[in-house]
């Protein structure tokens, strides 16, 4: 997001500009082999945010709150 004296510039969806992995800084990373401890995956942990983001923005939308999953306005048909 972009503000200027305290505005937000690019407030719509449509003008905001997603980041690209030019806009990413540079990256220091280290893989640990811990054989003495179980996987728990590299990629899976973000996931729990996705089904929150959602039922926020559907909130937004709608001022319907969401508590459960699937995500599904109470008149929507399945």
């Amino acid at each position: 997001m972009r503000f200027e004296n305290g505005q937000m510039l690019n407030a719509a969806f449509s003008k905001y500009q997603v980041p690209r992995f030019d806009d990413v800084p540079e990256l220091d990373i280290h893989l640990l082999d811990r054989p003495d401890l179980a996987s728990a995956g590299a990629g899976e942990t973000p996931i729990i945010a996705i089904a929150p983001a959602i039922a926020n923005a559907v909130f937004h939308a709608t001022a319907q709150r969401i508590r459960s999953m699937p995500i599904r306005l109470p008149e929507a048909k399945a």
